[in-house]
């Protein structure tokens, strides 16, 4: 077997056990699968739920694609790609629950792999996750990041805050200044050693439902009403205009040719979006603002 069928089957069964688990989390609703292929090569499986007792709408898509060559835009940045077949295989996930007292969040993990003549000229991983409240709860946040921070303890002293770090910059909307969370972890072009690379790609992924059901589990039956729903439904829109104008993710799959149906499935079922909106000076919507920025959580919050 090769190095990427490895991380193949890995990434494969991944899928599998986080759409079981968000279903017993969820308690009500299926994912249905869509299975599909791509004329260039490789293929897929899509899986979503929708209209559940806990998500509104999650999204589970597993990849394993493949292509002769790749956009002008990433060879230009990447000379050593250019006139190079690749491979990519990856799982990608967003869950936008129904409650707006449970945060929206993402993961994502990733290998690729590029040769000419037989010879491999480029491979990495890539991937992290992240949290995007609405109304936050410190305990949360923090829950969160010690779930992230531990993960990478075996990995050096320096990669949680480094990955932290690249997740806070990469998940930053510059045309609005602020992030689009309270961040999680990031990372890419990650190349160094194969084993050790791989190893930390299985601990982010089998990580995320670590950091991510203890949170379900708290907030999935929290009253709220109308207000609450309108700020989540208008806080969605940010998640739209990240995803479109600034993922680096999104604009390969569409350029590569990829499953515009999976691709978009990150996107929320509902949005709104309101001109000059302002929440109320000292309210609980206001609130969110402080946490839309760079912080040191794990230093900054009091422990719960």
């Amino acid at each position: 077997m090769t190095d990427i069928d490895a991380v193949r089957d890995y990434l494969s069964g991944l899928q599998d056990r986080i759409c079981a688990a968000l279903e017993r989390a969820d308690g009500r609703a299926r994912f249905a699968e869509d299975v599909w292929t791509r004329n260039e090569g490789g293929g897929g499986r899509t899986r979503v739920l929708r209209d559940g007792a806990v998500f509104e709408q999650a999204g589970v898509g597993f990849s394993d694609v493949s292509g002769n060559a790749l956009p002008p835009s990433a060879s230009a940045a990447r000379p050593e790609l250019a006139g190079a077949s690749w491979r990519a295989v990856g799982v990608s996930l967003v869950l936008h629950p129904l409650n707006p007292y449970l945060p929206t969040t993402h993961a994502n993990v990733r290998h690729f792999r590029a040769e000419r003549d037989g010879e491999t000229v480029a491979w990495w991983f890539g991937g992290g996750f992240d949290l995007t409240p609405f109304y936050p709860f410190d305990e949360d946040v923090l829950h969160w990041h010690r779930t992230a921070r531990d993960l990478c303890a075996p990995f050096g002293e320096t990669r949680y805050a480094e990955h932290k770090r690249w997740c806070d910059d990469y998940f930053f909307l510059k045309h609005r200044g602020e992030t689009r969370g309270v961040g999680g972890l990031f990372f890419d072009d990650l190349h160094r050693d194969f084993e050790r690379d791989f190893a930390y790609l299985r601990a982010v992924g089998d990580g995320f439902l670590n950091a991510y059901l203890p949170i379900v589990e708290r907030r999935r039956d929290t009253p709220y009403g109308e207000r609450e729903r309108a700020f989540q439904l208008y806080r969605r829109g940010r998640y739209v205009e990240f995803n479109l104008v600034w993922d680096r993710g999104t604009l390969f799959g569409l350029q590569s040719g990829g499953r515009s149906e999976s691709i978009l499935m990150s996107l929320p079922p509902l949005v709104r979006w309101e001109y000059g909106y302002a929440p109320g000076p000292g309210s609980a919507e206001a609130r969110l603002q402080d946490y839309l920025r760079p912080r040191d959580w794990l230093s900054e919050l009091p422990a719960p």
